[in-house]
């Protein structure tokens, strides 16, 4: 195997070339656990921890390593331990807002060409929901794709009724139905996979992102609980992200299903996601108009007309609020940790001179 296997391109072999951190070895950071990583290289995976420059250098949680980022390492005991001392820059970034009221962002993964978005036909089909991953996935710059499973659970005609009703809501990605019973899809799936390159599976719990990923891998890999009857879920027992290589060369993440997708600072993810709103909003008699209650909105016109339908409209000024209002949250927040940083810093070095 080679470092171009596991999605190390060109873009990436610019990046160290600039560093010249020739004294590192490098390696793909692979799973997070509780108190440490798994990293791979061309020939092993093995655990590693933090160096303490990389900890002590860190701002924010963003600053730490993710599930597919690129790390210069430094490996001990004959390459069976590792330790991470710097990180590559991102190409790409899948993050969102921690859960809870807590004001930070988490980080999924990095580094990402393709992301899986999975609903199911039978319970989770949703197209609120499937515009906040749009706008998490078009904020990293990563390409979506729709996966609807269970097809088989459905008619075909509800099948053709869902994807109608993500094309009328000026949803442009691809979309596929398929089912991980009877096989239909896979295929298609298959066929957009391209060696070397990173694909990451999101959705809700219960939706089938494991059983496709075994699918994927050509056996029972990965563990996957029993379908509850009245609601036709399966349990998901993903409890961690994870990259996994194909036989075929493709690189898949996996992630725990997620019940929040709350988001700060996504003006550009919002931007290419509701693209026919934001041109119709250039037709606003004014510039800082708030699409509320301001005469000549081109928005509140629109939907008054029926070219914008109103949950369309609702679910804009909804994500657009809820990020604007999170990102100063954050920034106060950010401005607090920056102050407590410099005040331990200057604490440091005063304890160091005596």
């Amino acid at each position: 195997m080679e470092l171009r296997d596991l999605g190390f391109d060109c873009w990436f072999q610019e990046q160290r070339e600039k560093l010249q951190r020739t004294e590192y070895r490098v390696a793909r950071v692979t799973a997070v656990n509780r108190d440490n990583y798994l990293v791979r290289n061309e020939r092993s995976e093995v655990l590693a921890e933090l160096a303490g420059n990389l900890v002590f250098s860190a701002e924010s949680s963003m600053d730490f390593p993710c599930v597919g980022d690129w790390a210069f390492v430094r490996y001990h005991n004959y390459d069976t331990f590792a330790t991470i001392h710097d990180l590559f820059p991102r190409r790409s970034v899948l993050r969102r807002k921690t859960p809870g009221k807590r004001i930070d962002y988490q980080m999924i993964a990095s580094n990402i060409d393709v992301a899986f978005i999975v609903q199911a036909c039978d319970f989770d089909f949703n197209v609120r929901r499937l515009e906040r991953y749009l706008v998490m996935v078009n904020e990293g710059r990563i390409e979506p794709v729709l996966l609807l499973t269970k097809s088989d659970l459905v008619s075909s005609e509800d099948v053709e009724q869902w994807i109608s009703e993500v094309r009328q809501s000026n949803i442009a990605c691809t979309v596929i139905a398929l089912s991980n019973r009877t096989g239909f899809g896979l295929d298609r799936i298959r066929s957009i996979l391209e060696r070397g390159k990173t694909y990451c599976l999101l959705g809700s719990s219960g939706v089938g992102k494991t059983t496709l990923l075994n699918r994927l891998v050509g056996r029972d890999l990965f563990e996957t609980n029993t379908v509850r009857e009245k609601d036709g879920k399966g349990r998901h027992t993903t409890a961690r992200r994870q990259l996994i290589s194909l036989d075929q060369g493709a690189i898949v993440i996996d992630t725990p299903g997620m019940r929040e997708l709350g988001t700060i600072g996504v003006s550009s993810g919002i931007d290419e996601s509701f693209f026919e709103i934001r041109e119709l909003s250039k037709k606003c008699r004014f510039t800082n108009c708030t699409h509320t209650t301001e005469i000549g909105c081109a928005l509140l016109k629109a939907v008054e007309t029926g070219e914008l339908s109103g949950g369309r409209y609702r679910s804009f000024l909804k994500l657009l609020s809820e990020s604007e209002y999170h990102d100063m949250s954050y920034a106060e927040k950010r401005k607090k940790d920056r102050k407590f940083g410099r005040f331990i810093k200057s604490a440091m070095k005063h304890n160091k001179k005596k």
